[in-house]
């Protein structure tokens, strides 16, 4: 996906024959701009957004009553209840609860739909409050139950974070159905714009839909891949207005200078349509990025990515301290596993092949055996079947594999074993694919970054689509791994890792 200032696009959904449409039909660019502006679908995000608070505002209450009933009932339990005082200050915090979301930002609309922004929110609002009321108790002298503090407002936050979560999941599934959508206008050079719908189309858990392009004057002025051109960049306001569009994306591209981006900031001001510019620099995001106003001009300052140091320390402790767990915790199963793989095919149960790692350095890496023991010399007589583009091999229906490996295949259970590779410092538990070094020997300058840090178990890839990827998706995901790794980001990829092995998509 392209790095970008706030913004979040997807392109129309194709028909059957490729082509953009509504109810099936295959439309033209005026039959287009028609559907567009009299698409039931096409809704403002404020109508929908106003319901959509309401129903957030009302499970926030909810979470912080049930929290309150929670903590109520043990005091009960242990008769360390006080009746009246304690019942009233549990139903006034709970109240107070969601105006303290409020004050951290939680019902900001930019939120809804991905990123940690919206949980990072709902976290600021709870140590407010938690800090707000401890520091007020102690300074009025006023007796508060310690346990208000230490497990009420706790336990609101965990059962807010996963009723956010339930319901970022279901505003997803909306989406994918053409609801909630913001209505956006693309406005950059056709190659920007193509990659933009390219890469955007198969997500429409972002939410926001593009209607329009405007190019620079030229003759291919017509439409960009199903997307209608219905202007240039002066004509942006005025495209707007026809398409009734909800914001405008900007791509990078030298006309739109600093003047030329403040008078396009002015002509939407009226309309109050949200104005998004993307940067030229590629999938860079998260905490490296920050903007610096010098001399009037919003100057972003990009960090470098930290590969050394505590964080490093911290990353490696994490990744044997978890392998070590899971290790002990799967160390039987991995040896029924074993043994199944032995009785259903000659040959042993571990699979080895060297691989490339961190810096370039070559490690073997353990498997369980999934195909039969002479693969790699029926490989030859099969690359003339390979299914992926670029220097990848893979087969949807490879004959090599057996009927036990194909399973463990789909649910990923043959990777287990790479957890020795992790506990011996050769791996990480998220990270980059590991390369075979006949695919590194073709890396260009660019792809070979994919080889400063350890390679993973799982990462950017395993979540995103596995073996359906193209090989310049693949590559993208783990280079923007690369620039913005951190250990929550590794958290996140491991607790995705989680729905996509068990949905066994794109496995094979």
């Amino acid at each position: 996906m392209l790095s970008t200032i706030e913004m979040r696009c997807v392109a129309p959904y194709p028909d059957e024959s490729g082509h953009l449409g509504w109810g099936g039909m295959r439309v033209g660019t005026e039959e287009l701009v028609i559907g567009l502006l009299k698409s039931p679908a096409r809704t403002s995000p404020s109508i929908w957004t106003r319901p959509y608070v309401r129903i957030l505002l009302a499970g926030d209450v909810a979470c912080s009553i049930i929290a309150c009933g929670a903590v109520l009932g043990i005091r009960i339990w242990f008769g360390a209840f006080i009746p009246g005082t304690e019942a009233l200050l549990g139903l006034g915090l709970a109240l107070v609860w969601p105006l303290a979301l409020a004050a951290g930002g939680a019902y900001r609309k930019r939120t809804y739909g991905e990123g940690t922004d919206e949980f990072r929110t709902v976290f600021n609002g709870a140590a407010g409050l938690t800090a707000t009321v401890a520091i007020g108790a102690y300074v009025t002298q006023t007796p508060i139950a310690r346990s208000f503090v230490m497990a009420m407002f706790p336990l609101a936050f965990i059962l807010n974070a996963v009723f956010r979560h339930r319901m970022r999941k279901r505003l997803h599934r909306r989406r994918a159905r053409g609801d909630h959508m913001r209505q956006v206008v693309a406005v950059g050079h056709r190659e920007s714009v193509l990659d933009l719908v390219i890469q955007l189309r198969g997500q429409p858990h972002h939410g926001m839909l593009v209607v329009a392009a405007c190019l620079p004057a030229g003759p291919d002025m017509v439409e960009v891949d199903g997307i209608p051109v219905l202007g240039g960049f002066s004509d942006v306001a005025a495209v707007v207005a026809e398409v009734n569009a909800d914001a405008v994306a900007v791509l990078a591209c030298p006309e739109l200078d600093g003047a030329a981006l403040r008078r396009l900031a002015w002509g939407l001001e009226d309309a109050r349509t949200d104005l998004f510019v993307a940067p030229a620099l590629m999938d860079v995001a998260g905490p490296r990025i920050s903007i610096s106003p010098v001399a009037g001009m919003p100057l972003l300052h990009v960090e470098h990515p930290d590969f050394r140091g505590a964080r490093r320390l911290a990353k490696s402790l994490f990744d044997r301290l978890g392998a070590g767990l899971a290790l002990l915790a799967l160390g039987v199963p991995m040896l029924v596993i074993a043994a199944l793989i032995r009785a259903t095919s000659p040959g042993p149960a571990l699979f080895r092949q060297v691989r490339v790692g961190k810096g370039g350095v070559e490690f073997q890496v353990l498997k369980f055996r999934t195909m039969v023991v002479d693969a790699e010399r029926l490989k030859i007589d099969l690359v003339c079947e390979n299914e992926f583009d670029g220097v990848l091999f893979k087969i949807r229906n490879d004959p090599r594999i057996t009927r036990v490996g194909a399973f463990l295949r789909r649910y990923s259970i043959d990777e287990l074993p790479q957890l020795l590779n992790v506990l011996r410092g050769e791996m990480s538990l998220v990270g980059p694919r590991p390369p075979l070094p006949d695919e590194v020997r073709q890396y260009g300058a660019d792809v070979r970054r994919r080889l400063v840090v350890h390679p993973g178990m799982t990462g950017l890839w395993q979540v995103s689509g596995r073996s359906d990827l193209t090989w310049e998706e693949s590559v993208r995901l783990d280079l923007r791994y690369v620039e913005n790794w951190s250990l929550f980001l590794d958290l996140q990829i491991l607790w995705k890792t989680w729905s996509a092995v068990v949905g066994g998509e794109g496995a094979y």
